[in-house]
């Protein structure tokens, strides 16, 4: 596009036009899964921030500066996106890890009489979550199945998972460290 059908095509963005928004993502949508693909590794990661700049550019459409290339701005949002997906999961790693460590620590105890109280603790803890925490927490921690694989099963986002698994965390630890 020349620089002065590529202005009217962001002021037609900007404006709400539908089709403009469309012919965006047919024209960006293959190059910019590849290249989150090429970021990620993960070719369902890459479609979800794919879709996630898309709708943020959406969302954001008045503040797009015609001035400024969108096939720039798109390729740093994707990148963006990746980073923060990647700080998200890396944070998520910390609360597991300090979750096994506790697994860990418990399995360590010497006495049985204690070991069986803090089993005892753990699972009367994990029975009182709320119902949906608790088939989350369930799913992921005694089935083994990923946080993508419960978003999938149970028809929710995968950040809906993320929260209810921290909160059933925060939950048991806080029962554990009252006993």
């Amino acid at each position: 596009m020349k620089r002065e059908i590529k202005k009217e095509f962001i002021l037609l963005l900007k404006s709400g036009d539908e089709s403009a928004f469309t012919e965006l993502i047919n024209k960006y949508n293959r190059r910019l899964f590849a290249y989150a693909v090429s970021l990620s590794g993960d070719y369902s990661l890459a479609k979800d921030i794919v879709q996630d700049v898309f709708l943020k550019t959406y969302e954001f459409r008045k503040r797009l500066n015609p001035e400024f290339s969108i096939e720039g701005f798109l390729y740093r949002s994707v990148y963006n996106q990746f980073i923060n997906v990647y700080h998200k999961n890396k944070s998520l790693l910390k609360v597991h890890d300090e979750y096994v460590r506790f697994l860990n620590q418990i399995i360590d105890e010497p006495k049985d009489s204690e070991f069986d109280k803090l089993i005892k603790i753990v699972n009367e803890s994990i029975n009182n979550l709320p119902k949906r925490c608790k088939e989350i927490f369930v799913l992921s921690k005694k089935e083994g199945y990923t946080n993508l694989e419960i978003s999938e099963i149970l028809n929710i986002s995968i950040k809906t998972v993320e929260a209810q698994i921290t909160i059933a965390f925060k939950s048991i630890r806080l029962q554990v460290l009252k006993a």
